[in-house]
């Protein structure tokens, strides 16, 4: 049985008479690429910020890497990494200044993240800009950059807030392609996209509708039970259900 890194039952957040997220329940696998979906107002950034310790339900139940998101808020963002959907790092500090900041924040080794450091420019073929200032870098370079630094102090589980927004169709598959590295190295990631084709990437997928998943399972799954060629045609089907315009 695979390892659940992050278990949600009846999760639910309410402002007011308002019910952002309405009792969701589903798991996440260790290593698994989870997709999670929905229009604008759909409540998927209220759900995120519950999983990432940074908001506290009004009921339900959920743990994420092991930890309670009631009891145990703190320990979650120490075992997580988290890239927003606005670009994150410091743009007047160099590549290296960044990855020396954010590895410092969670308390690693100076010989940790020298060594590590190395390993990561060399990865990004950034070896000869790790001095510049990252405003000086292309944005897909900076958007790598940024998932390489989410990652850099090896979570078990790493928040994605629409992480390929704005880049080219090339740097999206780039993008994807430390995705799967990471993936393949145990580290879970829970992305979530406005571009359907890249939810044809992940392992499986939920789509919430006006705070409720209404569905969830792998793109193959999907596109059979809802009759549709592609994971666009599933989400087009579910989003025409929607009532709400925003989160």
């Amino acid at each position: 049985m695979r390892e659940k890194v992050i278990i949600a039952e009846k999760l639910t957040k309410r402002f007011g008479d308002f019910t952002a997220v309405d009792a969701i329940s589903f798991d996440v696998n260790k290593g698994e690429i989870f997709g999670f979906l929905g229009a604008n107002g759909a409540g998927k950034t209220t759900a995120m910020r519950m999983l990432s310790g940074l908001s506290l339900p009004t009921s339900g139940n959920a743990t994420v890497a092991g930890f309670d998101v009631y009891r145990e808020n703190e320990k979650i963002k120490r075992n997580i990494g988290y890239m927003s959907q606005k670009f994150s790092l410091y743009e007047d500090l160099t590549v290296r200044e960044n990855i020396r900041f954010y590895a410092g924040i969670y308390g690693k080794s100076s010989s940790f993240i020298r060594d590590k450091t190395t390993a990561v420019l060399q990865r990004l073929h950034l070896t000869g800009e790790a001095d510049k200032l990252v405003k000086s870098l292309p944005l897909g370079w900076k958007q790598k950059l940024a998932f390489s630094v989410a990652i850099f102090h090896e979570p078990r589980l790493v928040f994605l807030d629409e992480p390929t927004g704005g880049v080219d169709p090339v740097t999206r598959r780039e993008f994807w392609q430390l995705i799967y590295e990471a993936a393949a190295e145990g580290i879970t990631v829970f992305v979530t996209t406005h571009y359907m084709d890249e939810a044809e990437y992940c392992d499986r997928v939920s789509i919430m509708v006006d705070g409720r998943i209404d569905a969830l399972d792998s793109p193959s799954v999907l596109k059979q039970q809802f009759g549709a060629r592609s994971m666009d045609d599933v989400f087009l089907k579910l989003a025409r259900k929607a009532q709400r315009t925003a989160d």
